[in-house]
């Protein structure tokens, strides 16, 4: 759990050094019609942690309680992600992960295995929850190499 909770904590690092150096010409790269851009994916993983923070919170201090999702290609489409402020969404992630990090620092083994209830009755524990997290900034990452390679391979053939 020590490495897990580690790897959560370097999220927003790991983010920032995934864009140094790039322009904003590659950050709003779009690598094709129903892909999204460099940009667009950091605004997403903020969403993303302000709904999982609030689960991660629901898991520990509720009884399993219900945990709902969000529709992200609804909010990417809809609520201009290519207008909001990349750098308020990379603060407020590095914000919602550093808030968390006093509450990791003190789980004990039995929150770990806590349960949280999604509507179709899946069910997880705090522990999974948060494995997700990292997870979901490491597809992220993944995602954002992927446009990077795609911009650089376009350029080429300009």
């Amino acid at each position: 759990m020590k490495e897990l909770i580690k790897e959560y904590a370097l999220g927003y690092t790991m983010l920032r050094d995934a864009i140094e150096g790039l322009t904003e010409e590659e950050l709003h790269y779009n690598p094709a019609p129903d892909k999204w851009s460099i940009h667009q994916i950091l605004i997403h993983v903020t969403d993303s942690e302000i709904s999982s923070t609030s689960r991660l919170k629901k898991v520990l201090a509720e009884d399993e309680p219900t945990l709902i999702s969000f529709d992200q290609d609804a909010w990417a489409n809809t609520l201009g992600y290519d207008l909001l402020d990349r750098e308020q969404y990379l603060l407020l992630f590095k914000l919602l992960r550093s808030s968390m990090q006093t509450i990791l620092d003190n789980l004990t083994s039995e929150q770990n295995e806590r349960v949280g209830v999604y509507p179709d009755q899946e069910r997880f524990t705090f522990k999974q929850l948060l494995e997700f997290r990292v997870e979901h900034v490491r597809g992220h990452l993944a995602q954002i190499e992927r446009v990077k390679k795609a911009y650089q391979e376009n350029q080429r053939t300009k």
